[in-house]
């Protein structure tokens, strides 16, 4: 594939019919490991089983889990709503979408929404490879995007922002979820974890319509005790064995957040965060944002 812009001119290859448009001047891949199936290709969607995956897998993933989103399928629903109120053929943005994310199912399969899904990897949805800091998209190609448990693994997730800013149209939408009390689950592509009011302030060029936890601090305990029995162990079949037996002994933990979401001071522990909001030409103060805390220290 050629590049047809005057400034550019540069050539960038296409595999299985999906174009791998990586800028190696300003991103942390190459395009020749991702041709090569290298980099995060593991990054799989929460509670999703691939149906290439083996018994073992399968045995694994039939174990309580210490993961769940409780707001995912509310949220998307709300930011489908919002985008035919935009207008009747929303465009859309996936950034991080070569698998299906969690709670999905229902806007996806909407046929009233075009996709594009990208991401850094050959995923069962890619439909294009690219940096989320640097998207090959012209200013105010689309009407929404969806950034759903990627920033953390976004070496610049301020770029990756201000990238989704320009490809916006005027009161085009924004769904980011993030990690908040987490631990590493990418090794070297897990760069950063943000607070609720952390990921307002990176979302401060885009007017609130909706945030909170998307995960909650029941879950932040158990993958705390699912990562502290993984220190005990040496090797990687003993990381397993300690993985399976926290999924076997700490998924109660999770059902605290059933009656604890809500309330303020979970805010403060939750393990993940969301915020759906609709682009603004101005950008929210520091001062104006400390104002907006809703935490259990206020």
């Amino acid at each position: 594939m050629l590049c047809l812009r005057e400034t550019c001119g540069r050539s960038f290859p296409v595999v299985r019919d999906i174009p791998v448009l990586i800028n190696e001047n300003r991103s942390v891949f190459t395009v020749s490991e991702i041709v090569g199936n290298r980099g995060v290709e593991g990054r799989v969607a929460e509670n999703v089983t691939p149906p290439t995956a083996g018994l073992k897998q399968r045995l694994v993933d039939s174990l309580p889990p210490v993961s769940r989103n409780r707001k995912a399928a509310e949220n998307f629903a709300a930011l489908r709503e919002e985008l035919l109120r935009l207008t009747p053929r929303p465009r859309v943005l996936v950034v991080g979408g070569g698998v299906l994310g969690f709670g999905m199912e229902e806007f996806v399969s909407d046929p009233r929404i075009e996709l594009i899904e990208s991401d850094v990897f050959f995923g069962s949805r890619t439909n294009l490879v690219c940096d989320a800091t640097d998207l090959p998209f012209a200013d105010q190609s689309f009407d929404g995007a969806v950034i759903q448990g990627v920033l953390g693994n976004v070496a610049d997730p301020y770029r990756a922002i201000e990238e989704v800013h320009r490809v916006l149209r005027p009161n085009g939408l924004l769904y980011v979820e993030t990690p908040f009390v987490q631990q590493v689950c990418l090794g070297p592509y897990d760069f950063t974890r943000f607070s609720l009011l952390g990921l307002r302030r990176l979302c401060r060029s885009f007017e609130e319509l909706r945030s909170g936890a998307q995960c909650g601090p029941g879950m932040s305990a158990a993958w705390s005790y699912q990562y502290l029995l993984m220190s005990f162990a040496r090797t990687k079949r003993g990381r397993a064995w300690a993985r399976l037996t926290a999924r076997l002994t700490g998924f109660w933990l999770l059902w605290f957040d059933r009656f604890l979401m809500e309330r303020p001071a979970a805010l403060d522990a939750a393990s993940g965060v969301f915020f759906l909001g609709r682009r603004s030409e101005t950008t929210l103060s520091d001062r104006e944002l400390i104002g907006l805390y809703r935490g259990g220290f206020a």
